[in-house]
Order: C-alpha cells, then structure tokens, then sequence
C-alpha cells in the first residue's frame, strides 16, 4: 500500500496528544560556522528520544481487536524497540521485543522499563530479524517493521507537515536515511507543498544501502558504525521507490563527520543526538558550500547515545581542536624538577589534568625520566606555545596526541 499525503494528514490527527509536537529551532551557531540558515527538528525530544515513536503509535492504533490481544513484536537495536513498547504498553498490548546480542544494555533496560518481553538473539541484525519472524509465525503475533510499512510510513511524515506549518519557505530538509521510512514520508509532503524544496538523504559511508540501491551498485562496507540506527542493509521495499521519484541526492558521510557532528551540538547547540541524529549535521559540516546562504531543515532524529560513547567522543573532539593535550618530556630526575615543569606550564595558562612518572619502563638513563602530562589547553595554537617555554627551559617536550592527523598542528 503506497502511503498518501492524505494518510499522512490523517496521521497527524491521530497522534494529537499521544507524542511530543517537537520545536523546529533556528541553530544560531551553526548557522555562523556554516553559513546558512540553520533549523533543527528536535525529534530527540520525543518521549523515547526519537521519531520512531510517531510510526509507532499509528501503526499499533490500526490494528485489529484479535490483532491487540494476540499481541505485537518488533526486532531493533534501540529506537524502534523503545517506540513500540512504549505505545504497546500505553495501549494496553503485549509486545515482544527481539533485540540483537550486542545491543547496549541502557537500550535494552529502557525497553525493558516498558513493559515488553526482550528477546536477546542474533549477532547480526539480520540474524535477529529472522528469529522475530520465526517467533511471530510460531505465537500469532502481529510484526510491526520499522520501516516497510504505509502505517509507520505515514506516521514518520507528520514531521514533514510540522516542518512546513512552522517555516514555510524552507529550501531544503536534510534526513538521514535508513530504511527509508522517514526522508520517504517527508518527501511525500514537502514536495507537494513546494516541489523546489531540494530533499537531501543522508547515509553512512559503511551502510549506503539505499543509495547503491537506486544507483545499481554494491558500495557496502558493513561494520561498527557510530550511526548504527541507520545502518540498515537492505532498503524498503515501499520506500525506496519513493525516495528515487522524490529525493533530489543522497549523500555519504563518512564515520568521522559523523563523530564531528555529535561533538558540535553538543558543544555549540547543548543538544544531544546520537550518530544516524547527528548525521544530517555531518552532511552539512563535510559540505558547506552547498548548502551556504540557503535556508536549511535538518532532522535530529534521534538522541539515544550511550554515555561512555558520548563521552569519548567529546574527549576526542577536545583533542582534536587542540583544547587537550598530552605532552611527553625528558627531565632529570632530582627534587624539584616536576615543580619546575608545574610552573611553567602554568604561566602559559595550560592546566594540568593528569601525570605519569615513570622511572623504570621508559627506555631513558637511569638519572633521567620521562613525565606524560595531560593539559587543558585553549587551542593548538596554545599548545605550541607551552611546547616552546618547555623546551626554553631545557626541557625536551613533544607531543604524543596524534593532533597533525586532524590537522590542527
């Protein structure tokens, strides 16, 4: 069944009251860094922290009275999972949740909190995907798929309606794309309102399965990808047709602009996303020029990122800006010599955050020693300048963050 504007507009009627009608906020400043009129869709604010709860509920409120007693199950990684129990729960049916193995505990315990029976099965996504279909086959239970469906479909394009009713004269809406379902949903409204608004798909460089789909080639990489909530083998069967009759380009980002992305909103917009959230952003970092002077929607669709994860990721960016540092300096080991070192650093405002002495695993003299500082820095070109009063001093430094390979020293 092909999804309408119709049954989208129908959708947003329904889900009146039953999700968050999220903000479309203007970034002020990454609009600065980028040059362009920036605006968020903040579907990271959702009650489960992504849009999947908008499908979701749609496609639950559609079934059958025999279909809501036997119940309903789902396989995802995280967002979907949360999506579907959470309204199953709310609407009173019993869900069933096959989650892969290496799914992140806080995904699973979040999905858990709802009420729904987990299945922890599969190595693979596909591998759990086809333990769902089994189980739903042997208990009657109705699959709800996470993008191969018009009711999901339809529900994902009341964020297109949203986007319009709020800025009319957008120019182009970047989302990030999976499946399909939601830049299939949103392309269906937006051109209708205003078939100049350039659609722009974004995918990550290791799963680019809808793009290589229309394309006719086999670009696949696979792997670990920071955007795992898009990291979708196979494209929709309903959704990829209409992605090539309506999205003007997918592009591809790679895992680093994907990891930037994060770091930058955070940073610069106090916002958490996670990677396939963010991957509209590193679109746009990777490429600004086409995007400069125009007014732009991105989809922030999904804020559900584990915390060490967010928390490395924010670690690295300071180093990559040259905001952290860890220096490695030769010394003769005699008392005073690390106060020296400590005042030094001082006077040119670095702070030191961490130190290791070592006198007996470094291949140095036995009167010499190596100290490793870690610095808080304002920026590389700061680092230099400590590097420099150090060696002034007599003190070899150098530097062992790999800063030259991201380019900021």
């Amino acid at each position: 069944m092909t999804t309408t504007l119709e049954h989208i507009r129908d959708a947003a009627e329904r889900l009146r009251g039953q999700v968050i009608r999220t903000p479309l906020v203007r970034a002020g400043r990454l609009s600065e860094r980028l040059g362009c009129e920036l605006f968020l869709k903040l579907e990271n604010l959702q009650h489960t922290g992504s849009f999947k709860d908008r499908g979701s509920y749609i496609r639950l409120s559609n079934l059958s009275k025999d279909e809501a007693q036997r119940g309903v199950i789902a396989m995802s990684a995280g967002n979907h999972a949360q999506g579907v129990a959470y309204h199953a729960q709310r609407l009173g049916i019993p869900a069933t949740i096959v989650m892969p193995e290496f799914a992140p505990f806080s995904k699973v315990e979040r999905t858990r909190a709802f009420g729904a029976r987990i299945v922890l099965t599969g190595d693979t996504l596909d591998a759990s995907a086809q333990a769902a279909y089994q189980i739903a086959e042997d208990e009657n239970l109705t699959f709800v798929h996470p993008f191969d469906d018009s009711d999901v479909i339809a529900g994902q394009g009341t964020v297109g309606l949203e986007i319009l009713e709020d800025s009319p004269d957008i120019e182009a809406i970047v989302v990030p794309i999976g499946g399909g379902g939601l830049m299939s949903a949103i392309a269906t409204v937006a051109k209708d309102a205003n078939p100049a608004i350039q659609l722009i798909g974004v995918e990550s460089e290791l799963f680019p399965s809808m793009s290589d789909s229309i394309k006719g080639r086999n670009t696949m990489k696979g792997g670990h990808s920071l955007a795992d909530g898009i990291a979708v083998k196979v494209p929709g069967k309903l959704t990829r047709p209409i992605i090539e009759k309506l999205v003007d380009d997918i592009v591809v980002v790679a895992e680093s602009d994907i990891e930037n992305a994060i770091q930058r909103l955070a940073e610069e917009q106090k916002l958490v996303a996670e990677g396939a959230g963010a991957a509209g952003i590193a679109a746009i970092l990777a490429n600004p020029e086409r995007f400069a002077g125009r007014k732009v929607a991105v989809v922030i669709c999904g804020g559900n990122i584990d915390l060490k994860l967010l928390s490395g990721i924010l670690t690295r960016g300071l180093i990559r800006d040259g905001r952290m540092v860890r220096l490695r300096i030769g010394i003769i080991d005699q008392p005073g010599v690390l106060a020296r070192i400590a005042s030094l650093i001082g006077k040119t405002g670095g702070n030191i955050i961490e130190v290791y002495h070592q006198r007996l695993f470094y291949d140095v003299p036995a009167k010499q020693a190596d100290v490793d500082v870690v610095l808080e820095t304002r920026n590389s070109e700061h680092v230099k300048e400590v590097v420099a009063s150090l060696q002034a001093d007599g003190f070899p430094a150098r530097i062992l963050s790999d800063h030259s390979a991201q380019g900021t020293l």
